[in-house]
């Protein structure tokens, strides 16, 4: 039988063992639990290009003004304003590559991860920055998306300028020369009208008149505070040469962007319908909030999209015949960027590349790549 311990003999006892657990807490190493997140600003290749002479890219740019205090959307969407104003970049905004008529339509979306709002436009014309209107939805509205005429409607009741034409002489010889090797006065079957459009496009890459990825337009561009507050936002000016009307994933919530501010932001370049019949963006995220990197994020949707693509969009190896990325940052401020295929001998820019800002600085940086060889073998 156990012998009684006196009550003096218990506190004396339990002392000494605070003592000796005070001394080992003590002797122990530090561990540094950071309280901040290192700020990153992650977007498309063209977002590491200087704009109309300027001396800051847009990643540059929206990082600079998230680490002097700078709202994360807003640093995010002056970024890409570089872009959208730059009639160099057919991709986006001013002199992006009108439609089968010659007409620049536009699509952008936002999503604001601390409020938890979002906005969007389609099928814009007459606006530079498609990025500012939809934001202006996100901030004036009970919506989530205007389109066409009515996105104007409401884009010239906010006070933005109203432009007949946002081509520019670029734009527009490029439009013609592609009228003029489709010749659509034939009128050929929609199917075989619709592979000579892509293949006289193709061979307009090939001889260095047009760069791949911008025959899918568009610029995403993701980030993250100090705080840890994400966002995003998509801008673009779709699919070369697309049908009137046609909307791509790029407006669309949860397809060419998801934010979540407890996980991460995701955005996509690339073909936007395989984008919108996968909700890609948003599967990316939910794998975040399942404990996935980035970069596994990121190739579960590249794996998805490859199993779900008709026969139609596959190429003579049976596999997709067409390029999409996603870049994508976690709550942790951890990044990456990923391709359905990687650089290829169509490069007149920096296919298969994305660029990234973080304290060292901005840099181009090569996507992970799900495939090898190219959409077109």
């Amino acid at each position: 039988m156990p012998s009684k311990v006196s009550r003096r003999q218990f506190f004396t006892t339990t002392a000494a063992a605070s003592t000796l657990v005070a001394s080992a807490v003590q002797a122990a190493p530090l561990v540094y639990i950071p309280s901040e997140v290192k700020p990153v600003v992650i977007s498309a290749d063209n977002g590491h290009e200087f704009k109309n002479g300027g001396n800051q890219t847009c990643v540059e740019k929206a990082f600079d003004l998230i680490t002097k205090g700078s709202d994360v959307l807003d640093a995010l969407i002056a970024g890409v304003n570089l872009c959208e104003l730059d009639p160099g970049d057919d991709s986006v905004g001013y002199g992006g590559l009108p439609n089968a008529n010659g007409v620049v339509q536009l699509d952008a979306s936002v999503m604001h991860g601390p409020t938890r709002r979002a906005g969007a436009v389609g099928c814009l014309e007459g606006v530079r920055m498609p990025s500012l209107v939809a934001k202006a939805v996100m901030d004036n509205t009970d919506h989530h998306l205007l389109v066409g005429k009515d996105a104007q409607t409401f884009a010239r009741q906010m006070g933005f300028k109203i432009e007949d034409d946002l081509n520019t002489d670029n734009s527009r010889k490029l439009w013609l020369e592609w009228k003029r090797r489709t010749d659509p006065l034939h009128f050929p079957d929609p199917a075989k009208r619709a592979e000579v459009g892509m293949n006289a496009a193709i061979q307009m890459c090939r001889e260095g008149l047009l760069n791949y990825d911008h025959l899918f337009g568009t610029i995403n561009c993701n980030g993250i505070n100090s705080k840890g507050d994400l966002a995003g936002v998509t801008t673009t000016s779709g699919l070369a040469w697309k049908i009137p009307g046609r909307l791509g994933d790029s407006p669309i919530l949860g397809a060419g962007l998801y934010v979540d501010n407890e996980v991460g932001a995701a955005g996509s370049t690339g073909r936007g319908e395989t984008n919108l019949y996968n909700l890609s963006s948003f599967l990316v995220v939910e794998e975040l909030r399942r404990g996935r990197s980035p970069k596994d994020a990121g190739m579960i949707a590249l794996r998805r999209i490859k199993s779900s693509t008709e026969k139609r969009l596959k190429n003579k190896r049976g596999l997709p015949s067409f390029n999409v990325k996603f870049y994508i940052v976690n709550k942790a401020g951890e990044y990456a960027g990923v391709s359905m295929y990687p650089a290829s001998g169509l490069k007149p820019h920096h296919y298969g590349q994305y660029a990234v800002c973080t304290e060292n600085g901005a840099k181009l940086v090569d996507c992970d790549a799900l495939l090898d060889g190219s959409p077109l073998d």
